[in-house]
């Protein structure tokens, strides 16, 4: 099979081995991140071969090739109308999602950039090079430069003072810009003067992941000394500490009343946001767990053994493991009734979970956790858990043969 093909992985027979529904060998190399357009209807994946594509969620189809990169992407964000994407070369590029062209380039970081955030206008990036930055989205320009780290900044979060101060001001409305590094420290910062506005000292690892309470003015944020912290934004204050993890914190996710971790010890824990107990642990990952998303009542994960996994929220029963990648997952996704994973093989997977979720329908009950901040706030948060090693070379004929032939495993 070329490996510019999409092959199309058909049942043996079994409605329940027909769930892997498209294997897309595009790339050709590691899929570094996925980002889902607002409206559902795109998929955009950021690779190792210096590409991004652009996907139509309702045909599983390549539908746009973005070039012009130097070196390979590390991640990506995708608006209704824009797709943005952050490379090793140092730079970040806005791309046309009629055209495919590239409309801006925005140059100023003297390192790796390793994640980008689009939200009301402006680009925010961070970089090894120990700053972040801000851009007008519409004119490319550089706005704000935020230098004051000693270390790589990794996780980026975007708020606004009615989220941040105790008693704003509503006619003075001001924006926040909230970097996590791996110097142990955030930075909250004023976004219209650059100025440091507080350091939330407190961890002793790098800073990967952070996830944005704004309901209650809270920040959470995930680490390599293996805890969790939240802060109270409005004082600046470290308010707890979950303990019990035994690895990196490696990614982050709000729902409604719980926070879910998921971490290099290769398990996923439920906390109490208000006392900070663990109610269950996800057990049964070979590797480390590195993405996690929350969907009706079903916790979707990622790990580094190159499986996915699905779990009831409320019962900790693991419903299903996805097999068929051969590398780590290092990003998923959730549209309506389709799984979309992306691995360090190249190829992106598409996954029909209707089954996974309609079995929550046969014993209904009472679900408290209607929601998820991280994805109604998708636009404020960006985190990133560490580079991925480079991987350009196109997988031989033989894996992706045999990445066709697996399927998925029920449990």
């Amino acid at each position: 099979m070329s490996p510019h093909a999409e092959a199309v992985v058909m049942g043996s027979g079994s409605s329940r081995s027909a769930s892997l529904r498209k294997v897309c060998a595009d790339h050709c190399g590691g899929v570094n991140w996925l980002s889902l357009s607002p409206d559902g209807r795109y998929l955009l994946t950021g690779s190792e071969d210096w590409t991004a594509r652009l996907w139509s969620t309702s045909e599983q189809q390549c539908c746009m090739l973005f070039q012009g990169h130097e070196n390979y992407i590390t991640s990506c964000h995708l608006e209704n109308d824009a797709a943005y994407t952050c490379s090793a070369d140092h730079s970040v590029r806005r791309w046309d999602l009629t055209t495919g062209g590239c409309t801006a380039v925005f140059k100023g970081h003297s390192s790796i950039v390793n994640k980008v955030l689009v939200t009301q206008g402006c680009l925010f990036s961070a970089s090894y090079d120990r700053t972040a930055r801000c851009w007008s989205v519409e004119t490319g320009r550089q706005l704000q430069e935020f230098r004051g780290h000693r270390n790589c900044v990794l996780a980026l979060a975007h708020c606004s003072s009615q989220d941040l101060l105790p008693e704003p001001d509503s006619e003075q409305v001001r924006d926040f810009l909230i970097t996590g590094s791996t110097d142990c420290t955030l930075k909250l910062w004023v976004v219209s003067d650059g100025r440091c506005y507080r350091t939330l000292r407190g961890h002793s690892g790098a800073i990967l992941c952070l996830a944005l309470d704004t309901t209650n003015k809270a920040l959470f944020s995930g680490s390599t000394d293996c805890t969790v912290r939240r802060w109270d934004l409005t004082k600046g204050e470290q308010t707890k500490v979950f303990r019990e993890h035994q690895g990196s914190i490696i990614c982050l996710e709000l729902v409604s009343q719980h926070l879910y971790s998921g971490s290099a010890d290769r398990t996923v824990k439920c906390w109490l946001l208000d006392s900070g107990k663990c109610v269950r642990t996800f057990k049964s990952h070979k590797r480390t767990v590195s993405a996690i998303r929350y969907h009706r009542g079903i916790l979707f994960t990622g790990s580094g053994d190159a499986c996915a996994r699905a779990f009831d929220t409320k019962s900790g029963v693991l419903r299903r493991v996805f097999r068929g990648h051969t590398f780590i997952i290092n990003c998923i996704q959730i549209h309506k009734q389709l799984l979309y994973t992306g691995s360090h093989d190249g190829t992106l997977r598409v996954w029909d979970v209707r089954s996974v979720l309609e079995q929550d329908k046969e014993t209904p009950k009472k679900d408290s956790q209607k929601g998820s901040l991280t994805r109604l706030c998708n636009n404020k948060v960006g985190c990133m858990w560490g580079s991925q090693p480079q991987r350009t070379e196109r997988s031989s004929q033989a894996e992706r043969e045999l990445r066709e032939q697996e399927g998925i495993e029920l449990v």
